[in-house]
């Protein structure tokens, strides 16, 4: 399984003696050959979070159905909060266009071919990368 970190962010909370800081990763884990998964790790360290973000994203593992060309089957979109994608199909040979966090979780699900674009404004990476993977789950296998 590979795994890529998404996402890093700094949290705080106040407390008498001024701000204690902690960390919240996002972590994407993937065998490039149909399954991925998603997870979201806190800690008093950035290698803590890693490591927990990377545990949860192995727990909640999906098998995505690909086609024969390293696609997928066909055009789906999904919401999840603020964030809508719209994922298709591509062409033999185009390659990956898409970005930020679709480009990262179609990597490691092993899809060579795919159009995908972002349709909602929010810039935030973790909602985008959890729309992409509802897309994915709503995938159907390919009739032949």
């Amino acid at each position: 399984m590979d795994q890529k970190v998404l996402d890093i962010r700094r949290t705080a909370r106040v407390v008498a003696g001024g701000r204690r800081f902690s960390f919240r990763a996002t972590i994407v884990v993937g065998d490039r050959n149909g399954r991925i998964g998603l997870g979201l790790g806190k800690g008093a360290s950035v290698a803590d979070a890693v490591d927990k973000g990377a545990f949860q994203a192995k727990k909640h593992l999906i098998v995505v159905p690909l086609t024969p060309a390293k696609s997928i089957p066909h055009a789906v979109e999904a919401k999840f909060a603020a964030s809508r994608v719209l994922l298709k199909p591509g062409r033999e040979g185009r390659g990956i266009v898409a970005g930020g966090p679709v480009r990262m979780l179609a990597d490691l699900v092993g899809i060579r071919n795919l159009t995908a674009k972002i349709l909602g404004r929010t810039p935030n990476k973790l909602n985008n990368a959890r729309a992409t993977m509802e897309a994915l789950k709503k995938l159907k296998k390919q009739e032949l």
